[in-house]
């Protein structure tokens, strides 16, 4: 239990320095000296307007000069989805396995991947997803079989195409 309010509080702080991190599920385990926490059932993490779910969520620790543990990476798989909300953007995706680093503000998601920003509504599709918050960055990879879908509605005009 020590280490779960450690943790909690090591990821509020590092996270964000106002907002608290809920994490909610059906069975919890730690592992201090891999330095892993295993959060399984009906998982559901909640931090300011951003959410994560999925059936499990292995949130990997390291420990920093001050001896605090501080997460490194987080791991959702079986039924993972997700919404970020940040100042200028809105994200909902999900996909076999979802992977978020949070001292880098990257997300990969990983088998069936699905993301949608919504603020323009663009949707893409893919077996890899890979997004960094603070640059702005997107890369989506496909496979022959299955290759990358983008979608986003087009404003045409108001003549619709009628020829004049």
């Amino acid at each position: 239990m020590k280490y779960l309010i450690g943790t909690l509080l090591c990821s509020t702080l590092l996270l964000a320095q106002t907002e608290t991190l809920i994490i909610d599920s059906q069975d919890f385990q730690a592992d201090d000296k891999k330095g892993v926490s295993i959060f399984t059932g009906n998982v559901k993490i909640k931090m300011g307007q951003d959410k994560l779910n999925a059936d499990r969520v292995d949130v990997f620790f390291t420990t920093d000069k001050n001896n605090a543990k501080v997460p490194l990476k987080y791991e959702a798989t079986g039924k993972a989805d997700f919404e970020i909300v940040t100042k200028d953007k809105h994200y909902i995706g999900n996909g076999d396995k979802i992977i978020y680093s949070p001292q880098k503000e990257e997300y990969t998601i990983i088998g069936n991947g699905f993301l949608q920003e919504k603020n323009d509504d663009r949707k893409v599709y893919g077996d890899t997803i890979f997004v960094n918050q603070l640059s702005g960055e997107a890369r989506v990879k496909g496979s022959e079989n299955k290759p990358v879908r983008f979608m986003i509605n087009v404003e045409r005009g108001e003549d619709k195409g009628t020829k004049k």
